[in-house]
């Protein structure tokens, strides 16, 4: 459920009172009922479409009365950061008992967690240590409604400070992030013989080394060791940041004298490839990969945590404190996250 003072119960309500939501795979809700049926009451007046706490199956997670007494919609505190760790402890423990294929995580608040003692930069990294992987990745996912083109987009380097990243990044951390995004392309979505743009760290690619000199040192060394080790794969790098997105972006919004376009076996336009579109974009830092994905996708795109053993997606958005409780929250991005959750997971353990 995120944390109860956000609008993680908003957009859950909303998001399984639709029929499309609930029939694609059986869910369950971790978090405090109480918490769900006034979050419930409050937004019956506001007309939406919302699902009865009552016909859901819900994990009721206790609360200590004191600590259930601070929690107030539209506010993040220390009880609200301590609610949504327990719930996203108890999830994580019953998925690794193989009670479940996969979560679906509503945001939480890192400085909530923070304050009540949870020093975790953010829920993959909780989910990682918990199921015992040290190889891990955010990757977020997103398909265009204009266009249908999915944009797929891993970090290299996550919830860290700027400054940090130079001396974050390694050739065994860049291989490990590129190796976790081959084999998901590969084994997630079926493309057997992937394109994966990596973008460069310094502006313009470091310019030979006048604008920084991390791409001369080691990373179109490593690039090109890359390439030689996966033959089956394309890389295309490493592309000035700057200029990296402007393919996605007339991909994502539909640029028909730039698109390549055909006839698929129903005999409609779909939109197929474009020169040196990637299948999946590799950006070196936090903010490199979630502007431009916030951008184009905001109410779109989903975070899924890829080389975890169970499914793990989340809606790429936040609490949003201040619109909490107001009923204009909107359960887009959670509707796809079940989505996504459920295809993968079918994908997966079932095939």
């Amino acid at each position: 459920m995120g944390d109860p003072g956000g609008i993680g119960a908003e957009v859950i309500l909303k998001a399984l009172a639709d029929p499309s939501i609930t029939e694609s795979c059986r869910l369950t809700v971790f978090g405090t009922r109480s918490i769900l049926q006034n979050t419930y009451q409050v937004l019956q007046a506001t007309g939406e479409s919302l699902a009865n706490p009552e016909s859901l199956s819900v994990v009721d997670i206790p609360l200590d009365k004191t600590i259930l007494s601070q929690i107030i919609l539209g506010q993040g505190n220390q009880a609200s950061g301590r609610a949504s760790f327990a719930y996203l402890e108890a999830a994580t423990d019953r998925t690794i008992k193989g009670e479940f294929q996969g979560i679906v995580t509503a945001p939480i608040a890192k400085s909530c967690w923070n304050a009540a003692g949870h020093n975790y930069p953010g829920q993959t990294e909780i989910l990682a240590k918990k199921a015992g992987v040290e190889k891990f990745g955010m990757l977020f996912i997103a398909r265009s409604p204009y266009t249908g083109w999915t944009l797929r987009t891993l970090l290299a380097t996550t919830h860290i400070p700027l400054c940090q990243v130079s001396a974050t990044l390694t050739p065994e951390l860049m291989t490990l992030k590129l190796e976790l995004l081959i084999n998901c392309l590969q084994q997630d979505f079926a493309i057997k013989n992937p394109k994966i743009v990596i973008s460069g760290l310094n502006p313009h690619s470091g310019e030979q080394g006048q604008l920084g000199t991390e791409e001369k040192d080691w990373l179109f060394s490593w690039l090109e060791t890359q390439q030689k080790q996966h033959k089956d794969v394309k890389l295309i790098g490493l592309v000035p940041p700057d200029t990296m997105w402007v393919k996605p972006g007339k991909a994502w919004y539909g640029n028909r004298l730039e698109l390549i376009q055909t006839s698929n076996t129903s005999g409609h336009c779909s939109i197929l490839k474009m020169k040196e579109l990637g299948d999946g974009y590799l950006a070196l830092y936090h903010d490199q990969g979630l502007i431009p994905v916030k951008l184009m996708a905001f109410d779109q795109a989903i975070n899924t945590t890829i080389g975890l053993p169970f499914i793990r997606t989340s809606p790429d958005h936040g609490t949003a404190f201040d619109i909490a409780g107001k009923g204009i929250a909107r359960a887009t991005s959670m509707k796809t996250a079940i989505k996504l959750a459920s295809k993968l997971a079918y994908c997966r353990f079932t095939q």
